[in-house]
């Protein structure tokens, strides 16, 4: 869309990368079981930059409620402990050498209450990406057919594509987060 053509198939796929990306983002959120994909949004300032953990170090789940991360350079391991410390996962390492620790406490009812309100937050920015994947597709719908490029009919047509696209991606979203919750809320 972005050399003005209309492509239904771009909408489509680019709706996608914003369900995608919820996905990503409440895999990081957790629940009562420790999960690697728990550290996924922690960055660390690297060598001049930010970068992923999981490009600094690895991350492994020996325990039900423990997380253990291997910092391959030792020089890196402040830094590593810091970044989980402020990424504000309630989490706190134990450094042993190069070696990470991360106990992981018991979630409290308030606790798990403002894990959903992330998780909400989470899907409502997704929902606004849609919204806004579905306004450049009507956006250059509406130019299509001002320039005559597409008759009255198909931008009838082609704009109700869009909006069962918009709907179903909303629907995944919606679900998605439903699902999360179910989980963060299990005792």
């Amino acid at each position: 869309m972005s050399d003005g053509k209309f492509d239904i198939e771009d909408i489509k796929r680019r709706m996608a990368g914003a369900v995608s990306s919820l996905k990503t983002d409440l895999a990081g959120l957790r629940t009562g079981r420790a999960s690697a994909n728990l550290l996924d949004p922690v960055t660390v300032k690297a060598y001049g930059a930010e970068m992923p953990l999981n490009q600094v170090a690895t991350v492994s789940v020996p325990e039900a409620r423990m997380l253990s991360v291997q910092v391959w350079d030792r020089s890196m391991t402040g830094a590593v402990e810091k970044a989980i410390r402020e990424a504000n996962l309630g989490l706190n390492p134990i450094t042993e050498g190069q070696l990470l620790r991360i106990p992981l406490p018991e979630l409290n009812a308030d606790r798990r209450k403002e894990l959903v309100k992330v998780a909400h937050k989470y899907a409502e920015n997704q929902r606004v990406a849609v919204r806004h994947v579905r306004r450049d597709g009507l956006d250059v719908l509406k130019k299509a057919e001002k320039d005559g490029d597409v008759s009255e009919d198909e931008h009838v047509k082609l704009s109700d594509q869009v909006q069962k696209a918009t709907d179903a991606a909303v629907a995944e979203i919606d679900e998605a987060v439903a699902a999360k919750e179910k989980d963060i809320l299990q005792v």
